[in-house]
């Protein structure tokens, strides 16, 4: 085993690899960014008013803007665009249309359902003509799931609109297109959409030349601008624009725009040529490339085009006369140019859409290049004979679309009788419309150029540290570079993998790094080498770097089998280092990847070792900078120690018999072992499509199978120490520990080191024992467990009832206590004392083991909602953090108890949430109704007794909710006798006549700002239905962009120079209604006082509001000390406790409840913990320091007025607003110095 030390290994790898680059090529400015980013650039420099919302994955072009006019760069005019956050996608195309009115220069960003809400805005913008660009990062719309990846579903959606669509391939195409969008939607006066592939392009790192202001201010028209300007509303010459018309003229005017649109393609055209004057770059509405005789022909948009592109030079080059059409411009749809690019030998054409629209003939770009071709043979045009025209769908959802599958389709076209109306990419065996490919089938474009992968964990850093090394390599070589990083949808440490490219020529693949073909690979995670299949991905002779906490002697051993033959059998050189020692030792905590990514630069050799590490620590500057100096220094220490741990390793021989990984996979005949178990094993693409449901239903309780293995540490239970006060459980944010109680004479059957105690609490008969159990390999290692235990030894104050201890001695036997723990009886509901935090969390979770972050402040509330009513919920949830760790396959968190209930799921949309749960409430309602009647109706024929005790039944407790569910049950056993067909609907609709719990759930973002609409609707309802928001004071799932709910002063994306605004106060304009309960709870500051809410709001027979305090990772906080933060926000009056609660009006009490005192520290004190808010006196310290004594203003007054209104008179008024009158006309008798009346 060799240590490896700081200087350049012995590698020959490229003669380019050894150049400096140079930042200027034959004068041109290189850059190494993103899609997102390149598209940004351009619309910040070409706007004055950017309206913006957050969605994946188009907000990083928002965040962008917002941050660069936060810091004051300007336009291409000398100002700084205002960039603004509205409450919904809608909002945001509200204010670009009245922007555009007024005269001002307009841009937007957004996808998917995002870009549905702009749809009636873009009619009016395109029918008035107004000039915009709207930038999409295309993706999937939801259909029977959501999608956050890519297609073309949501920009096919918007081709009745009348705006223009031009669309682009790559990173480098996208800042161009931008411009050329921009320049030419002046001129023509059409809206453009300028659209490239979601994640595919929009996520896509990759070193391109920049286009300069120079170009920029070539290609914009000033007498355009002068011309829009004078178009613009005012009263200096006012008109009436956005009339209502009537049938006799509407259909006319309607036709007046045909000239426009006419005009259009050459005024792009006009543009692109312009554009290759100035930087030598040319484009066409539709570019060919191959064969100049070709036969056969490709036509598609977007990112597969350059896939296409590189499987036809490759065939070209082997003499097969093949080519590709590029569409560009697909609206206005210019007939004529397409037929010109067309080569004249066309015999035989295949059009990929990527999109799919159900009961269609055909895709849109299908039908009109068929279209096109059919018109110019109907009309005798200069083509010989129609060619013959198919059409296939393609990449739906960011399905791979590789050369093989590019070669496919073009040996589909060679057939007599080629398959029309085709699938590639997927196995379909219902409708049988896939066609084989040959996956093994490369090109040559990879020859001269290196290809990496890197398995990291989310959160660890893996993916910033990678887009860091594209970066360098792009900026400090003559390299071509390319990077392109993997996500599954869970939160924080999900698995994540980059997959990076560089070489001399630039790199047109749009596709992942295929079996066989990587020359490095990199596990920053150990424990992936036991569930991922990664050497597969190896090229022999390749290098594989691993993370591993065993010594290098040690190390081979210590491989898995299946890895120790690939790496024999490919010849591997191996590399071991313990990062997350050299991490500890350093002050990194579980953050890798600086470690992991000088290994990479040492063993790889593209830079000088020296040079590397200052370009690493130059990045580390850049990107914690405004995070404060300690940051900077940790990650420099761990810098310069982790070339001391690295060392190469010689394999040895392989240890035991090979076991292909996942050999078993997808054998059996469950569902779970047909579809779930393959999705986990990273084989969903050979799914086939007979194997799905159709309508998107899945079972629950599959997060149990994961066994995801995070902690290094897991919690220990001293049961002789512990008071069994249930806090851990309660606290836990993944349910993995867990309370039972029990028999004592059923300990005989438990393994030896299986741990109870008698119970304590007096409530349970005699002869029961209680266990605190921990599931090991579900476990994240958060210590929160360990961090909410009040209880300590007294001879050592350090050790709690609850413990960390490393996991490795103690994982086997806990993986068997756990086994053990779960087939033990699960004591009766309706004896439980639900009341306390040690009876309530005696019942079982029905919500376990989500993808959520470590730590995740919102999943203790989902646990407890799951205990507590999970049994008879039905949850509907919004789209957000909630909905991705809650409902994203290939498993869900939701799970049933042993009598098969549990909560029913569903996810509608982000912003029609509280509609959503309110028809679900409505239809339950609707079917009681039914059910009762007919049960009335069928008393003659059932026992009388039963029917009077089943509509008389109280079920406002378990008890009574058990009793009724025998009732029930005896009712259906009586009805199946029957005949007729009203025992037969009764017997369908009986289920509800037992009580059911309706709940709607989602964050902030949703409640606060695109949701509240709805909300607040359904809240003037009076219906029954609760609501459960988690306030994380950010749009967490979108990346921490600010929402109505973002406190005053701290910066989130959106708000770069710090939130100007205090926070909206939802609880207090929820009070405005007579019958809404509502809450606010943090449950690490006051557990006893959260479970109330949950309990009293559930009770409660009208609406519900919880709105509870969920620390997150936008915070800037390490979520180990979530319980910290939440008691310095209750502490500080950010978070005040309290409970309104209608039902005591009724006892002539106040119905609101303070549960906090007064706010006991400085509010600055609170900010000061949480990098949110310190970030600012970095970066804004004058605004920092006026914002910070607002809020302290702010949380002072808030406390007085909501202890006034909770001391007000409330015997004989039944809403908020005539106590807030009697607290004004008090406030104004003292201002005036009146005496004010007392009773």
């Amino acid at each position: 085993m060799m240590p490896i030390k700081q200087r350049l290994p012995e590698v020959n790898y490229s003669e380019a690899c050894s150049n400096r680059v140079r930042m200027y090529v034959m004068g041109k400015t290189s850059l190494t960014i993103d899609g997102n980013e390149a598209a940004a650039r351009i619309a910040h420099l070409t706007s004055e008013v950017i309206a913006i919302y957050p969605i994946t994955p188009a907000s990083t072009m928002g965040e962008w803007a917002d941050e660069w006019s936060a810091a004051g760069r300007r336009n291409l005019w000398g100002s700084v665009p205002r960039v603004i956050e509205m409450q919904s996608e809608a909002g945001a195309a509200g204010a670009i249309h009245g922007a555009l009115q007024a005269g001002a220069l307009t841009t937007t960003f957004t996808a998917s359902q995002g870009l549905l809400l702009m749809l009636p805005n873009m009619y009016k913008i395109a029918g008035e003509l107004s000039p915009t660009v709207f930038h999409i990062a295309a993706r999937s719309v939801a259909s029977q799931a959501l999608s956050i990846f890519g297609d073309h579903s949501d920009v096919m959606a918007a081709r009745a609109t009348g705006f223009a669509m031009l669309a682009a391939n790559s990173p480098q195409e996208v800042m161009d297109f931008a411009l050329i969008a921009h320049a030419a939607s002046l001129r023509g006066r059409l809206p453009v959409l300028h659209f490239f592939d979601g994640f595919r392009t929009s996520h896509e790192v990759a070193k391109i030349e920049a286009v300069t202001e120079d170009t920029v201010r070539a290609l914009i028209d000033e007498d355009a601008i002068r011309a829009h300007r004078e178009r613009a509303l005012s009263p200096e010459h006012p008109v009436l624009r956005g009339s209502s018309q009537n049938p006799d003229v509407f259909f006319q005017a309607r036709e007046t725009v045909n000239p426009w649109y006419s005009a259009f393609p050459g005024i792009v055209q006009t543009v692109m040529d312009e554009f290759a004057t100035l930087t030598g770059r040319q484009y066409r509405l539709f570019e060919y490339v191959g064969h100049p005789e070709a036969e056969r022909v490709l036509a598609l948009m977007g990112s597969g085009a350059e896939t296409a592109r590189e499987t036809v030079d490759h065939l070209v080059a082997r003499g097969e006369k093949i080519g590709l059409l590029k569409v560009r411009l697909f609206r206005p749809f210019a007939a004529a140019a397409l037929l010109a690019a067309l080569p004249a030998s066309t015999r035989a054409i295949a059009v990929l859409d990527r999109s799919k629209e159900p009961g269609a003939d055909g895709e849109p770009l299908y039908k009109d290049i068929l279209a096109a071709l059919a018109q110019e043979a109907m009309t005798g045009g200069a083509r010989a004979g129609l060619p013959r025209v198919i059409g296939g769908r393609f990449g739906l959802s960011s399905k791979e679309f590789t050369p093989g599958m590019a070669r496919a389709v073009f040996d589909e076209l060679a057939k007599d009788t080629p398959k029309n109306h085709f699938t590639i990419g997927i196995h379909d065996d219902v409708s049988h419309s896939s066609l084989d490919w040959d996956p093994d089938f490369r090109t040559d474009a990879h020859a001269h150029s290196m290809q990496a992968l890197f398995y990291g964990l989310g959160s660890d850093g893996t993916v910033s540290a990678n887009k860091n090394s594209i970066k360098i390599i792009g900026e400090s070589t003559d390299l071509h570079a390319q990077g392109y990083f993997v996500y599954d949808s869970k939160k924080s440490g999900a698995t994540t993998v980059s997959h990076l490219r560089f070489g001399p020529q630039p790199i047109h693949a749009s596709y992942l790094i295929e079996d066989h073909s990587a020359g490095f690979i990199a596990c920053h995670q150990p424990g992936f080498l036991h569930k991922v299949d990664m050497l597969r991905k190896a090229a022999p002779g390749a290098t594989f770097l691993v993370n591993s906490p065993l010594p290098p002697d040690r190390f081979w051993g210590g491989l898995p089998p299946h890895c120790q033959q690939q790496i024999v059998d490919k010849s591997l050189k191996l590399y071991r280092i313990d990062a997350y020692q050299v991490a500890a030792e350093t002050g990194m905590g579980k953050r890798i990847n600086t470690i992991m990514q000088v290994c990479f630069f040492a063993i790889s050799g593209i830079l000088p070792a020296e040079q590397a590490i200052a370009a690493i620590k130059d990045a580390v500057e850049k990107t914690y900078g405004r995070r404060g100096g300690r940051i900077i220094e940790r990650n420099f220490q761990a810098i310069d120690a982790a070339l001391a741990g690295l060392h190469q390793v010689e394999p040895g021989s392989v240890r035991d018999k090979v076991v292909p990984l996942h050999a078993d996979v997808g054998s059996g005949d469950s569902f779970v072992e047909r579809v779930t178990a393959r999705i986990m094993a990273g084989q969903g693409d050979l799914i086939p499509v007979s194997a799905l449901p159709a309508d998107g239903s899945f079972p629950l309780g599959t997060a149990a199978l994961e066994k995801r293995n995070l902690a290094l540490e897991i919690p220990v239970w001293d049961a002789d120490l512990c008071t069994q006060c249930g806090k851990c459980a309660f606290v836990c944010p993944h349910s993995v520990i867990r309370s039972k109680v029990f028999s004592e004479a059923l300990l005989a059957q438990a393994p030896a080191t299986f741990k109870a105690a008698p119970v304590r609490n007096k409530d349970y008969p005699a002869g029961q024992v209680m266990s605190y159990q921990v599931a090991p390999e579900d476990c994240t290692g958060c210590t929160l467990c360990v961090d909410i235990c009040p209880i300590r030894d007294k001879g050592n104050a350090s050790h709690k009832a609850v413990n960390m201890a490393p996991i490795e001695p103690l994982l086997e036997a806990e993986k068997t206590n756990w086994n053990f723990f779960l087939q033990l009886p699960e004591f009766p509901r309706e004896q439980l004392k639900t009341t306390t935090i040690p009876g309530a969390m005696v019942m079982q979770p029905l919500f376990e083991f989500s993808g959520a972050c470590v730590g995740c402040g919102e999943t203790p509330y989902l646990r407890l909602v799951s205990q507590l009513f999970g049994d008879r919920m039905v949850i509907a949830n919004a789209t957000g953090c909630s909905s991705i760790y809650g409902g994203n396959l290939p498993t869900t968190p939701w799970a049933h108890n042993a009598e098969g209930r549990g909560p029913a799921w569903n996810n509608s949309l982000f912003e029609d949430n509280a509609e959503f749960g309110l028809g679900i409430r409505i239809a339950i309602d609707q079917q009681v109704s039914q059910a009762r009647d007919l049960l009335q109706q069928l008393r003659g024929e059932v026992e009388p007794a039963l029917v009077d005790a089943i509509l008389g039944a109280d079920e406002s407790d378990e008890a009574g909710i058990h009793e009724q569910r025998q009732r029930v049950a005896a009712l259906r056993q009586a009805l199946t006798g029957l005949e007729g067909d009203g025992a037969r609907r009764l017997l369908q609709l009986s289920e509800n006549l037992c009580r059911k719990s309706v709940w709607c759930v989602g964050g902030d973002g949703w409640a606060y700002d695109i949701g509240y609409g709805g909300l607040d609707h359904v809240l003037a309802t009076g219906e029954d239905i609760n609501i459960l928001v988690l306030d994380t004071e950010v749009y967490s799932n979108t990346g921490g962009q600010t929402s109505k709910a973002t406190p005053r002063g701290a910066v989130a994306k959106f708000s770069a120079g710090g939130k100007a605004v205090a926070k909206k106060d939802l609880a207090l304009l929820a009070m405005e209604y007579p019958n809404v309960y509502v809450a606010h709870v943090a449950y690490g500051a006051k557990d006893t006082q959260t479970l109330k809410a949950f309990l009293e709001a559930e009770a409660h027979d009208g609406p519900s509001l919880i709105i509870a305090y969920s620390p997150c990772i936008a915070h800037g906080v390490d979520l180990s000390n979530n319980h910290r933060q939440q008691d310095m926000a209750v502490k500080s009056g950010h978070w005040p406790l309290f409970r309104f609660n209608p039902a005591r009006i009724a006892q002539h009490q106040s119905p609101l409840q303070l549960d906090s005192p007064a706010p006991s520290i400085p509010y600055r004190e609170f900010a000061d913990s949480e990098t949110r808010f310190k970030m600012l006196w970095h970066t804004h310290p004058e605004a920092a320091e006026k914002f910070v004594a607002q809020a302290q203003h702010d949380v002072a007054l808030r406390y007085q007025h909501y202890l006034q209104l909770s001391q007000l008179d409330w015997s004989e008024e039944a809403t908020l607003s005539a106590p807030r009158a009697q607290l004004r006309k008090k406030g104004d008798q003292n201002r005036n110095g009146e005496t004010p009346d007392h009773d």
